[in-house]
């Protein structure tokens, strides 16, 4: 569907790893390590350089039929950071709407 995105799909695909491993690293020290794979998210990098069908096409792929918003994410990084996410490391959270 992507054409000539294979390294940019092995990049997500390290940092997933690297989230693991450092979380294995640094729990001794009590810090968490995760990430947050947002899916399409409505901001002028995204949109630059598509057509209005593939931003569409894009936004259909979820489960809500839109892009996502950066509110969407910001509240998912809000709870990595307070007290009551401390058990939560090592996962890479995929915010992105049930993007398929």
């Amino acid at each position: 569907m992507f054409p000539a995105y294979s390294l940019y799909a092995g990049s997500k695909g390290a940092v997933e790893q690297f989230t693991r491993q450092l979380a294995k690293e640094l729990g001794k020290r009590n810090m968490t390590i995760n990430a947050v794979a947002p899916g399409p998210i409505h901001t002028e990098l995204f949109t630059v350089g598509k057509t209005p069908e593939q931003i569409q096409g894009l936004a259909n792929m979820n489960a809500f039929g839109r892009l996502g918003e950066t509110d969407d994410i910001a509240g998912v990084i809000l709870f990595l950071t307070i007290e009551e996410s401390q058990w939560v490391t090592g996962q890479t959270l995929r915010v992105n709407g049930g993007f398929i």
